[in-house]
């Protein structure tokens, strides 16, 4: 059966392009602000939209993130927050996927039947967690897809062969490509290095591949939009969220203007991109 995600993926590709993918942690600066945040970001030019799951101990993060999580659950973002925000963008926006990503823990003690049951309901696409590799999914994988979500898988250079082989048999919607082994935010991103892996991924992975780690501007997701179905921008996105709280930590009139000029900045440099054919993703 056709997903959200799949249906945008294809379109994108029939229309010769990459598609931008923005990275946004859910409740921060705020929840109250999340919906318009989602709304605003689609409006700059977002295809697929991914929405952090706050959490305590957020490992694969780096400090921009870490923050934003912090933020988030301090002003009492759960996961029912979360999909409460998930449900209300959808009484407006019925088209554009949504993935959520996040880590085994919250999803566990909250309980996968009763989590993926909610998770359609509110109107997600997909979910990504970022602990649970494809080896160990088996559990998973079921109730997902009983309840028609797909199941994105992480990929970094340093994944083994066994790995990628497996993720090339149950791959849903798209891999994020992690374009080096680090943490999130990061300023390396080496682009002759993400092609080459890219090219050694298609091989075995015939789903699009989100890359991540490292873009921060229209220029970056240029470059990257030659050879990837999309690009996925994260750090830079919620820095902008920082950067124009007040002194307290509260949200601004500044806050969702700032998101926006950003998202259109990096779709302009994603959209100056035409593409023929091939099916790749790539993220920050």
């Amino acid at each position: 059966m056709s997903t959200r995600i799949d249906t945008r993926m294809a379109a994108l590709k029939a229309a010769g392009r990459s598609g931008l993918i923005p990275f946004v942690t859910s409740g921060d600066p705020h929840p109250d602000w999340m919906v318009g945040i989602l709304h605003a970001l689609v409006e700059g030019g977002a295809d697929i939209l991914e929405l952090g799951m706050p959490f305590s101990d957020p490992m694969a993060d780096g400090p921009v993130i870490q923050k934003s999580s912090e933020r988030a659950l301090e002003r009492g973002m759960t996961l029912d927050r979360t999909l409460a925000i998930v449900r209300e963008f959808r009484d407006r926006d019925t088209t554009t996927p949504i993935v959520l990503m996040g880590y085994l823990n919250p999803v566990e003690y909250y309980g996968w039947e009763k989590f993926a049951t909610n998770a359609k309901s509110a109107g997600v696409d997909g979910l990504l967690i970022v602990d649970c590799p494809p080896e160990e999914a088996d559990s998973v994988r079921p109730v997902l897809a009983k309840h028609g979500l797909d199941q994105i898988f992480l990929a970094s250079p340093t994944t083994t062969d066994a790995r990628i082989a497996t993720m090339g048999e149950l791959a849903q919607g798209y891999v994020y490509y992690v374009s080096f082994a680090g943490i999130t935010g990061a300023d390396l991103l080496v682009m002759a290095d993400v092609g080459a892996r890219l090219d050694e991924l298609r091989q075995t992975i015939r789903v699009p591949i989100a890359v991540g780690f490292g873009v921060k501007t229209a220029a970056d997701a240029a470059a990257i939009a030659r050879s990837a179905d999309g690009v996925v921008v994260g750090s830079s996105l919620v820095e902008r969220v920082r950067l124009s709280l007040d002194g307290e930590g509260k949200a601004t009139e500044k806050t969702v203007s700032a998101v926006t000029s950003l998202v259109a900045e990096l779709a302009a440099g994603v959209r100056s991109v035409a593409r023929a054919g091939s099916s790749q993703a790539v993220s920050a």
